[in-house]
């Protein structure tokens, strides 16, 4: 019997036509100024195709920290200042996105101290900010559309929280067709008292789930020792 022609292959999401464009900026009455030595020159580069993607890196993380909820990373504030003053040296995007929920009473609320921008996940003039109201930035913006549009297909994320948000975007990202890598020392991850589970159980469990089949993971030295194809 002959052998069944076999259907062509569906065309890959990632190169679908881009639909249009939303992008909401959250208004700032200051930008930040960062400043790190330029990336530097290593064996491999960083291509004009990739972008950071800073995820959720906002007041009410800090409320958390200078509460002293237990923790991993820290320091992923100041790792973040450094990639994103690197990636701007280096003139690679810088994509901003930020949690905000409808409900007044929510930390979260637009207009809550807990919404705005922590120091280091400030926009500077020209780079978009997603406003987003679900645990994936890419369920309820436009990023992916945005992405396609500017031909962004390599997304470095830090941010936060390591578990959810981190997380979710990942994971869709990779489900998108987008090269994901996440910045390890640059994800903020909490504990969950009510699971018992520490932030370290959470944070580890979780970048090996990622590591496994939906990005690589890389360390902020890594980052900053690339510099932009030509």
């Amino acid at each position: 019997s002959s052998e069944a022609t076999p259907a062509p292959p569906a065309t890959p999401r990632h190169r679908l036509a881009p639909i249009a464009i939303f992008r909401e900026r959250l208004g700032t009455s200051q930008m930040v100024e960062l400043s790190s030595e330029p990336i530097k020159r290593g064996k491999d580069r960083l291509a004009m195709a990739t972008a950071l993607l800073i995820v959720d890196m906002q007041m009410l993380m800090q409320e958390r920290l200078d509460a002293g909820r237990e923790h991993v990373n820290g320091q992923a504030g100041e790792n973040i200042a450094a990639l994103a003053a690197a990636f701007r040296a280096a003139r690679l995007p810088v994509i901003h996105v930020r949690h905000a929920e409808a409900d007044p009473a929510s930390a979260m609320h637009r207009d809550a101290p807990g919404c705005r921008p922590m120091p280091c996940a400030e926009a500077r003039d020209n780079e978009p900010v997603f406003i987003k109201s679900t645990s994936s930035a890419f369920a309820s913006t436009e990023l992916e559309g945005y992405l396609h549009e500017v031909g962004i297909t390599h997304l470095y994320v830090a941010g936060a929280v390591a578990g959810f948000c981190v997380n979710t975007t990942v994971r869709a990202g990779s489900d998108l067709g987008f090269r994901m890598s996440v910045v390890r020392d640059a994800v903020l991850g909490f504990d969950l008292p009510d699971a018992n589970l520490s932030a370290r159980t959470i944070f580890d469990v979780t970048m090996a789930h990622l590591e496994s089949d939906f990005a690589e993971i890389v360390d902020t030295r890594q980052v900053m020792a690339m510099q932009p194809a030509a």
